[in-house]
């Protein structure tokens, strides 16, 4: 979900009046020329730490730093100060996926809060006051965060990028880790995925006589566990055999990552492929 806000300056304002100490502490103004926009490293610091307090006070999980989505906030937000009004977009500018993406994030989910303000403070609890905004922060799928604040013309402007990250796995790597879990529950592996890469790539389609007694073919981003389906067909104990066999995911753009698998099992009487 992309959320914004227009107009925070009341607000925050209102929020650090008489604030002083670390942050802002007041004007600022003469920290930055009025002609150049200059990032902010210290307040994005503050946005990333005031996240991760009100997470924790709503028995959240603890976000992460992500230098890539860091990269990508920061070409925003230079871009938001110098157009004036903020947007998540700007005409001939690749939108919040692309940005995040081309700095080298890899994610299964992506959101985006930007603001305007005097401080970051004020920023962070005009998020809060955001119903948009406040969901998008305290949303329990995201793991992972990076924050860019620039000062432009005495105001901040702030992008706040956050992901649940997705690992990157070779071809390999997914088919050796989905043949773990599926060998700890009491299946050989077939040696050979040639098979299970064929059927995955083919959308479900398998000459009758490849066929196995059950196959199933899925999509996800987690690589952590069998899908429903497939669990209770393993638990059933009528298999001996599987073959598992990974293929590109075309339908998927930029830095969203997701893996697309295929598993084939084979019961007692179809033992026609080595195993190991």
């Amino acid at each position: 979900m992309l959320c914004l806000t227009a107009a925070i300056a009341a607000l925050a304002a209102d929020v650090c009046a008489g604030q002083s100490g670390s942050g802002l502490g007041g004007s600022y103004a003469s920290r930055q020329s009025s002609h150049s926009a200059q990032a902010m490293p210290t307040e994005a610091e503050q946005l990333f730490a005031l996240a991760n307090q009100t997470r924790a006070r709503y028995g959240l999980g603890r976000l992460q730093w992500d230098q890539a989505l860091a990269a990508g906030a920061l070409q925003h937000c230079q871009r938001m100060a110098q157009a004036g009004p903020i947007s998540h977009r700007y005409s001939g500018e690749p939108d919040v996926t692309a940005r995040a993406s081309q700095a080298g994030a890899h994610f299964s989910l992506l959101e985006e809060n930007i603001a305007v303000g005097p401080y970051a403070s004020g920023i962070h609890q005009g998020w809060m006051n955001s119903r948009d905004h406040r969901e998008n922060l305290l949303n329990p799928a995201i793991d992972r965060v990076g924050i860019a604040v620039v000062a432009h013309n005495g105001v901040l402007y702030a992008v706040a990028d956050y992901e649940r990250a997705a690992q990157v796995m070779t071809q390999a790597q997914v088919e050796a880790n989905f043949a773990a879990m599926l060998r700890a529950r009491g299946l050989a592996i077939v040696r050979d995925p040639s098979l299970a890469r064929a059927y995955c790539s083919a959308s479900g389609r398998m000459r009758a006589a490849d066929a196995p007694d059950f196959l199933i073919t899925w999509q996800n981003s987690d690589l952590t566990q069998l899908p429903a389906a497939l669990s209770r067909r393993v638990a059933s104990r009528a298999y001996r055999q599987a073959a598992v066999g990974s293929c590109s995911t075309p339908d998927l753009q930029g830095g969203f990552t997701s893996y697309r698998v295929a598993v084939l099992l084979y019961g007692v009487g179809n033992t026609a492929f080595a195993s190991r």
